[in-house]
């Protein structure tokens, strides 16, 4: 939905699929291994603007604790797992710690870490009823396609205020 959404509204969007998905794989590799293969992308876009980092899940993590390395303005974590399912005390609060503006897209329902799990300074824009995927539950009262469209606002939101209104551009 956002590389549909933000090229509209002047941003440029570059997806990579990580390569422990293209190997295959159903579980992320080691956290470092995730930094390189953002760190390579990164490097192999030559970008000319600002650069924000994202990812979803353990591509978010990877983006908050990489951002500072590749000069990034902000990075926006989708789905960003607080904890393993169910191992609340393990947290990974201090990858949120960027050094950058960090967004954080949530479903209200994710076992990785509700909304209201995550540090009080964190800003968090929450999707109801959705869960680690961001997927929302059939009978619902919101669309999937009215989640994803929280999420496309949520972001453009916060790319104009933290990129273009912060005078960074």
């Amino acid at each position: 939905a956002l590389a549909a959404a933000l090229p509209g509204e002047g941003f440029t969007v570059a997806r990579f699929e990580q390569p422990w998905r293209v190997a295959g794989r159903k579980v992320a590799t080691a956290p470092a291994t995730l930094d390189v293969g953002l760190k390579a992308a990164a490097a192999a876009l030559g970008h000319g603007g600002p650069l924000i980092v994202g990812g979803r899940s353990a591509g978010a993590r990877s983006a908050c604790r990489s951002a500072v390395d590749l000069g990034a303005r902000g990075a926006l974590a989708l789905a960003f797992p607080l904890h393993p399912p169910g191992k609340p005390k393990k947290s990974r609060r201090d990858e949120l710690l960027a050094g950058v503006p960090v967004l954080v897209v949530q479903g209200a329902n994710d076992p990785m870490g509700r909304p209201d799990d995550f540090p009080e300074n964190t800003e968090v824009a929450v999707v109801p009823y959705a869960d680690h995927g961001l997927k929302v539950p059939a009978r619902a009262p919101i669309t999937q396609t009215e989640a994803l469209d929280l999420i496309v606002e949520a972001t453009l939101e916060w790319l104009v205020r933290e990129v273009v209104g912060s005078g960074r551009e």
